[in-house]
């Protein structure tokens, strides 16, 4: 779960994190009183949960609080990327002498949290390690020791951060990795964190992404999450217990099993590829999915208007294939799809499974007995309904 930039500064500030004292306005008059309140030159800046939002003009600088108030009402309602302005923080505006990247996210590979900082700060990440990916510092902070100062003096020597800076700079890094993990987060960046003319280190901007996995701990973060921001289907996924990836493909895939959803996804892309048909999602019903989460499964990959057919692949463990037969039926009742439907049970109860969806008597609907040959008919299917 992402966390917008007004929501990640302020739970960085809890750490003693320095960031601006802005606030956030949902009309261009809340911005006018803000910036009013504020004083000086304020900067008027988007939230939605996504990146490049200054190149898209989601971030404008106001002199005084009627530009403040006309800044808002430029921004709020503009669509950036996909993603509509509902709210704008409205921030002093800073002097800024030196900008830098600062972040704590997880290294699988090492099985550690690692810290990067870069001197090249203001930009993506990414596109620093893409051109230069020798001015991002990396150390790993062993999870059961913790972070060491003599590791943030390497980071500060590393992106030649001045002298007089270190004893700030440690407190900020110190209190970023104390959010990252008391927040059970997968990413806190700091972007840019900057050195303001008068030499204070101060947030400018802030991203937290936090490991829905750990939710249950935390429900005054999950209560943090904009549903606004995030596509319908996800949300009504999340509500029926799956997991859901809206991709841009045309062959909807149920499946049992993150590996098994992974394979079915490339194996439609491996028949489909030359003729550019490819998964239109990934979806996990999970180990024990009742008749309810496949009917709401299948509610969801056909509300998809890319989806041109829908492919099952389930193999039966926890998940029993009666229970899978009966949620398509269902489903199918509910929402009459005229999309051809290619099913493929195999394991428990799938024999019991087949013989209701034969009883049934489904149109648009065929059975495959490996995943090679399911791949290949509905690819089939999808190129016959383009």
């Amino acid at each position: 779960m992402n966390l917008h930039e007004y929501q990640s500064k302020s739970r960085f500030a809890g750490y003693g994190i320095p960031v601006p004292q802005g606030k956030v306005a949902t009309t261009p008059d809340e911005a006018y009183a803000i910036a009013q309140e504020l004083g000086g030159t304020v900067v008027i800046k988007s939230q939605v949960l996504v990146g490049g939002r200054g190149k898209a003009g989601g971030v404008k600088l106001a002199k005084s609080a009627d530009e403040a108030r006309a800044r808002a009402e430029e921004i709020l309602g503009m669509s950036i990327k996909g993603h509509i302005v509902h709210k704008v923080l409205v921030d002093p505006a800073s002097s800024i002498a030196h900008e830098i990247y600062l972040g704590i996210t997880n290294d699988r590979a090492a099985a550690q949290p690692v810290l990067m900082a870069s001197s090249e700060g203001g930009v993506e990440i990414e596109e620093v390690n893409r051109t230069n990916p020798k001015a991002i510092i990396r150390e790993h902070i062993d999870p059961l020791m913790g972070l060491f100062s003599y590791q943030i003096v390497k980071v500060a020597l590393g992106i030649d951060l001045p002298r007089d800076q270190w004893r700030a700079f440690s407190k900020i890094v110190q209190g970023l990795y104390q959010c990252f993990v008391e927040n059970d987060a997968a990413l806190a960046e700091i972007n840019p964190l900057v050195i303001t003319a008068d030499g204070k280190l101060i947030a400018l901007d802030g991203k937290m992404s936090i490991d829905d996995s750990a939710l249950a701990r935390h429900p005054d973060l999950a209560a943090m999450r904009d549903t606004e921001s995030e596509p319908e289907a996800e949300t009504q996924a999340r509500e029926a217990g799956i997991s859901y990836v809206k991709l841009n493909g045309q062959i909807g895939c149920m499946v049992n099993g993150a590996g098994l959803a992974m394979t079915t996804m490339d194996m439609t892309k491996l028949y489909g590829e030359e003729y550019g048909i490819g998964p239109a999602n990934f979806l996990d019903i999970g180990g024990g999915a009742k008749a309810e989460q496949v009917s709401a499964a299948l509610r969801i990959i056909l509300s998809d208007p890319n989806v041109k057919a829908v492919l099952f692949n389930i193999f039966g463990g926890i998940t029993r294939g009666d229970e899978v037969a009966r949620g398509i039926i269902e489903a199918y009742d509910e929402v009459k799809p005229s999309v051809p439907m290619i099913i493929r049970l195999q394991g428990t109860n799938a024999e019991e499974g087949r013989a209701i969806l034969d009883s049934a008597d489904i149109p648009n609907l065929r059975t495959a007995a490996t995943l090679t040959e399911a791949a290949q008919k509905a690819v089939e299917a999808a190129k016959g309904a383009m």
